[in-house]
């Protein structure tokens, strides 16, 4: 009888996966693993592993005896020892077809509310100020370009929630075709041009080992002083400590932040001080639909693997 572990999750209950792993032939058990040793003592015979946030290090993969199928409940996969993985033969899974609503809308929420300066206007109002100007420049949304790095699902659903506001819109995706930029009519940018033309900037690709810190004190010196970056991919993304520097010195207007390098953010990161970001708690992908829909899809991609079927999201061969 298969066995499948849950290394650990923040759900209410489990029950829609233990239903669809049951039927399948299969049994759960579920743990609340924080540490590679945590995981390693929990999966010694697991068949299947679903995993939110435990670190599945190549420690992990390697005792790792039986194990057909890791599925990532989520769509970035950086928590998982990818190379070490496919060295074991051993497939990983996200599910990437989920939350791309929520996440687009937050997108949009954040870059709206920075370019409309509302948190500084509702703070002015509160404070007894009452002035029908902005204090900053606030061209109209016509007048700005958006701009994402990336083209994958949810840029493209942001970039078409951007365009019913009138915005220019562009991006940069080496992975996309010219053609795809042409029928979508997305203008294509080169990295060094996004970050120097863009008015919004949105982040949208995963953190890999190219990709840390891709946002730096070197390209935030590129954009524009009345420009807004957005991030709700992966906080690894943005050198925080620098773009707060940035916030401070008023060479980037402002920031819409999700996520972050450390989570929670730290008590004492300059990030917290900065009246020009907008902070959330990586909430982003989370509406009523999107959670029982994650631990849904999670579990038919292992009981695909329980049952020799093919995966439908494979991030490794």
């Amino acid at each position: 009888m298969p066995h499948v572990v849950y290394t650990d999750h923040g759900f209410p209950d489990v029950a829609t996966e233990q239903a669809l792993i049951e039927a399948a032939g299969g049994t759960l058990a579920v743990a609340q693993c924080r540490t590679p040793e945590d995981v390693i003592a929990a999966t010694a015979d697991a068949d299947a592993l679903i995993v939110q946030w435990a670190p599945i290090t190549a420690e992990v993969i390697a005792a790792l005896d039986r194990c057909r199928v890791i599925v990532r409940l989520g769509i970035g996969v950086d928590n998982v020892d990818l190379a070490a993985a496919r060295e074991r033969g051993i497939p990983v899974c996200n599910v990437p077809d989920y939350c791309l609503d929520e996440v687009a809308d937050h997108t949009l929420a954040l870059a709206l509310s920075l370019a409309r300066q509302l948190p500084h206007i509702d703070r002015r109002v509160r404070a007894g100020t009452w002035r029908i100007t902005p204090d900053a420049p606030m061209p109209a949304f016509r007048a700005m370009t958006f701009a994402t790095v990336g083209l994958g699902r949810i840029a493209r659903a942001v970039l078409e929630r951007a365009r019913a506001f009138g915005f220019r819109l562009a991006a940069h995706d080496p992975l996309v075709s010219d053609d795809t930029f042409r029928q979508a009519g997305i203008d294509r940018l080169d990295l060094d041009a996004l970050f120097a033309e863009a008015d919004i900037v949105s982040l949208h690709c995963p953190l890999t080992a190219e990709t840390r810190n891709l946002v730096d004190a070197e390209r935030l010196r590129h954009m524009k002083p009345t420009a807004i970056l957005v991030n709700t991919a992966r906080g690894g993304l943005i050198d925080t400590v620098a773009l707060a520097e940035a916030l401070e010195a008023r060479t980037v207007a402002g920031t819409g932040l999700d996520v972050f390098e450390a989570e929670p953010l730290p008590d004492d990161h300059p990030l917290r001080t900065c009246p020009n970001a907008l902070l959330t708690s990586h909430v982003s992908w989370y509406s009523e639909q999107s959670v029982p829909m994650l631990q849904r899809k999670g579990a038919e991609e292992v009981v695909r693997a329980l049952r020799g079927e093919p995966l439908l999201h494979p991030v490794t061969p």
